[in-house]
Parts: C-alpha cells; structure tokens; sequence
C-alpha cells in the first residue's frame, strides 16, 4: 500500500505529506502557546514550517533532478519520517534556518556533474555553507564537500580553487559589519559555538534515547546497502552517491562535536539518509517486503513522534 503509493510522482503524494508535516508541526506548538500572543511569534512559526516544507521539496528535487531515484516520492516521505522521529527538529529554528542553507548548497554541488557554470554553483555552495555556519557553526565542515566536489569534477582549474575563500571572505565581511552596526554579542555567540563537546549527556527522557537507537540502527541499514550497491549504480551516479554518503558523515561528525548537543542536530543527515532510504527500498525485488519495510520505519517513526509530544 505505502510503496504503491509513493512509487509514483503524483500531487497526491506531496499534498498528504506536507499536510501531515503540517499537523505534526501545530500538534508540537500546541504544548507552548506563548508564540501565539504576537504577531512576530506568529510569522516566526510560520517562517519555520515554510522552511521545513521547502527543505522536503528541495530533497525530493535534488535526487530526482541528478538521478538518484526513479520517479517516485520515498525521498520526501523520508525526509518527513526523519523529521517527526525528532520532534524537537520542528522547533529548533537556527537549526532548521541552518540546514535550509546547507540543502541549498548540496543542490548547486549535486548539479556540479553537469559541468555547467561550474565556478558559479561553486561560489553559491561556498556563500550557503558559510551562512548555515552563522546559524549552527560546525555546519561549515559542509565545505569539505565543496573542495571533494571540485576533486571529482572540475579540479584542473585552480580557479575553482580559490571560490570558496572568496566566498568565506566575503560572508565574514558581510557579518561584521552587521554585527558591529547592530549587535557585537552575535560574534560573542559565534565563537561559543565554535566549541567542541563529545557528551552524550541531554537526553530528558527514555524516549529521545529509543528514537536516537531507533535512527542509528535505520542509518546504518541504509548507509552499508548503499555503500556494498554502489558498484552495481549507473557509473555516472558514482560520484553522486559517493557525495551522499560523504554529506552523511560530515552530519553525523557535526553532531557529535556540536556543543549544546541534541538530536535536533541529526537534521544535517536526514536529506542524504533519505535518498540512501530511497535508493534502498527501491532495490528490494519482492514486492511484500518492501511494503513492510517501508511500513516498519513508518511505524516506528509515527510511535516515536506520539510518545516524545
């Protein structure tokens, strides 16, 4: 039923979806009305789910668009599975703000394969991954995916080289003269988070814990099938796949040195999970265990979302 469903690119798929997104979201915001006594805490919650929204259609876009699934919507189901088996993630906006920015960039260096304006889509990556950096800064480890992008593609033009710290130059510019002109404690709270914490101390509750299990076991399912099935993918999908499984690192090194630490922080993985989820469930033949895997993670991630409100 659920695979039947989301094997096809039909409106119907991204309208339930996102309508579920939607409810999850007002269901969270339910336990702290305080937003609801502004119009600034309104536009704000607003702002976040629009954010969310985009992120799962920026998701299903870059994998369909370079060719990493068929025309199907298992990466937009992921990325929202992902999302309510955290629920926090709904709520944590520098976080949500931050991964925007670093899906922005992982679509222009996914779109580097073609080799059309490179150095354009380079600088643009760059420019993302810097901003994201202001808003969660171990985020900028992302950047290594630019300089292993230029490796795989574009390498002999030592222009491409030097884009990146054009980029950074000009974002850090940009940012003091903000902060100087209106708030010197943003460059404080920048180097706080510059810090490195390894504690897996912040867990409130026995359910975070079962969800974060819950998560690691799903990742590591997915990461091995598509790491031991990517000499069976398209040639041409190598080094594609190979920068999924590499944005997936850097998710999982960022949250395990990000400093005020929380499984919000996974959000960085949720996107290159998902297309690996994608590229897995669509590589099982029989038709009734794909329907049950895919039921399974559902399920678990429904039961994890309801227990953590």
């Amino acid at each position: 039923m659920i695979t039947t469903i989301f094997s096809k690119s039909t409106p119907i798929n991204y309208i339930l979806v996102t309508s579920l997104l939607v409810v999850g979201f007002f269901l969270l915001q339910m336990q702290d009305l305080a937003w609801m006594d502004s119009v600034f805490g309104f536009i704000k919650k607003i702002g976040i789910l629009a954010l969310l929204i985009a992120s799962l259609f920026i998701t299903n876009f870059v994998t369909k668009r370079n060719g990493m699934s068929k025309d199907n919507t298992f990466p937009f189901l992921f990325y929202f599975l992902f999302l309510i088996l955290f629920p926090s993630s709904l709520n944590y906006t520098a976080l949500i703000v931050s991964n925007f920015f670093i899906l922005l960039a992982l679509r222009r260096l996914f779109s580097l394969q073609s080799l059309v304006t490179p150095k354009e889509k380079i600088f643009d990556a760059s420019i993302w991954i810097f901003i994201a950096a202001l808003f969660h800064f171990w985020s900028i480890l992302f950047i290594l995916l630019v300089f292993v992008s230029i490796i795989l593609h574009v390498s002999r033009d030592y222009r491409n080289w030097v884009l990146p710290y054009i980029a950074l130059f000009a974002v850090t510019i940009i940012f003091l003269l903000v902060a100087i002109l209106s708030d010197k404690m943003l460059i404080d709270g920048l180097f706080e988070d510059t810090q490195v914490y390894f504690e897996f101390d912040y867990f409130t509750n026995k359910y975070q814990n079962i969800a974060l299990s819950i998560y690691a076991a799903l990742a590591v399912l997915f990461l091995f099938s598509q790491v031991f099935s990517l000499s069976n993918k398209p040639l041409i999908l190598h080094a594609s796949y190979k920068k999924i499984i590499l944005a997936f690192a850097i998710g999982v090194v960022v949250f395990v040195i990000s400093p005020n630490k929380t499984n919000s922080i996974l959000i960085y993985t949720f996107m290159p999970l998902a297309v690996m989820a994608t590229s897995y469930i669509e590589g099982i033949q029989v038709k009734w265990i794909k329907e049950v895997t895919a039921l399974i993670v559902l399920l678990l991630c429904l039961m994890c979302f309801v227990f953590q409100l």
